[in-house]
């Protein structure tokens, strides 16, 4: 059974806290069906390795708003304990995506409970690793996680959270029907696009 609360206004005096202490809204990891060419499973500690590349790109740490002159280790490690956060305060994660031909990881892909300016929002979140940049990965399992949340009534609407400068996240969320709500200046300073899909624009893909 799928049990998820969303989109009820944040009533505490700590709106503007980014730890997860503070959201009153619930969500179990939601893992789609597998998709054309990607299968679907929740993050496992051993994948620690296989996700240090992501890192390899100076860029990815300013495009998730972590501290670019930590190691690469160190940046790993920082997104691990997120997603690990995640699943136990159950406010959505991430899953793996696993190439069906290889069984490789390539990237990461989920719904996640997000505070936007005191609202609590389901977004689309991903990251592909750079070698498998460029193939599409992350158009379908961002499509997979979309028609998941809103085939399973999950939320009314989807949001992505793209930095201004992230070109190719941007592409992906328009591949995902979205389009630019509003720009704005994320909770930890970031400068970003917050993109937008309605279920109703969603039916009428």
């Amino acid at each position: 059974m799928i049990e998820v609360k969303l989109f009820k206004e944040r009533t505490s005096s700590r709106a503007n806290s980014l730890s997860f202490d503070y959201f009153p809204l619930k969500m179990k990891l939601q893992t789609p069906q597998a998709s054309a060419r990607l299968t679907y499973r929740p993050i496992l500690k051993s994948d620690f390795e296989s996700w240090l590349p992501l890192f390899d790109k100076e860029e990815v740490a300013i495009f998730i708003g972590l501290d670019q002159d930590l190691s690469k280790r160190a940046l790993c490690e920082k997104w691990f304990e997120k997603v690990f956060e995640r699943y136990d305060k159950e406010l959505g994660g991430m899953n793996a995506l696993i190439e069906k031909e290889t069984g490789t990881l390539v990237g990461q892909c989920g719904l996640l409970i997000q505070d936007i300016e005191g609202q609590q929002m389901l977004e689309v979140g991903y990251s592909i690793l750079p070698k498998y940049w460029g193939k599409g990965y992350a158009t379908e399992a961002a499509q997979a996680h979309r028609n998941h949340a809103f085939d399973h009534h999950l939320a009314e609407e989807l949001v992505s959270v793209v930095h201004v400068d992230n070109v190719k996240s941007a592409k992906v969320a328009k591949n995902n029907g979205m389009s630019i709500a509003k720009s704005m200046t994320y909770s930890d300073g970031m400068p970003i696009n917050l993109f937008r899909i309605t279920k109703e624009a969603y039916l009428n893909l």
